[in-house]
């Protein structure tokens, strides 16, 4: 069983590398509700004049120093509360150098990604004990669903992602992992239970 398992894996995440190459160079749906920056070059000035450092930022920032007293954080977040309802607001992934758009490395990463992915579905697809091939292949859909709308979801809630984006990552994901449960569930069958009857 375990080199079936070793193999759905493989093969498992190649598709679903596959198709989430298909889905975003293809299809476009990696890149639903992003739009470019006005006047970029402008904005990109300042960025490289003020923000010498990468980084994950939010913005406006809490305004919190280190071992602030809990009625300090208070009345930060009071006046963070009213910056934010003022705008404007968000967060920014910044990278202070250039980098490659896509790179060897990244793609390595993305595909060693879906062959885990495709691992950890496959391994709970030899527990769950289904007959039927049509049973197997939901099996891992469903664990994809979940794992469609665990991060997706939060960040279209708490961070304004867009719909239309929050959406379309979704359902490459879940489609991903439909993939994954293709070649899976063909190649990791349950084994029939053997009953020994007990002398009377």
């Amino acid at each position: 069983m375990a080199k079936r398992i070793l193999l759905a894996g493989v093969l498992g995440g190649l598709a679903m590398f596959l198709w989430s190459s298909i889905a975003h160079m293809g299809l476009g749906l990696g890149s639903l509700g992003i739009q470019d920056i006005p006047n970029e070059q402008a904005m990109m000035g300042a960025m490289k004049g003020n923000l010498p450092q990468s980084g994950f930022y939010f913005f406006p920032g809490l305004g919190v120093a280190p071992g602030a007293s809990r009625t300090e954080k208070n009345a930060a977040m009071n006046i963070y509360q009213q910056k934010v309802a003022n705008g404007p607001s968000g967060i920014l992934v910044y990278h202070a150098s250039g980098q490659k758009a896509i790179s060897a490395g990244q793609l390595l990463t993305e595909l060693g990604t879906n062959v885990v992915q495709a691992l950890l579905a496959a391994i709970l697809l030899a527990f769950a004990g289904l007959r039927s091939y049509g049973a197997r292949v939901g099996f891992v859909a469903l664990a994809g669903v979940m794992a469609g709308i665990t991060t997706n979801i939060s960040y279209w809630t708490w961070y304004g992602f867009p719909g239309s984006y929050t959406m379309g990552y979704a359902l490459t994901e879940i489609a991903g992992y439909v993939c994954i449960g293709l070649v899976a569930a063909a190649i990791v069958k349950s084994k029939p239970v053997a009953v020994s009857a007990r002398a009377a």
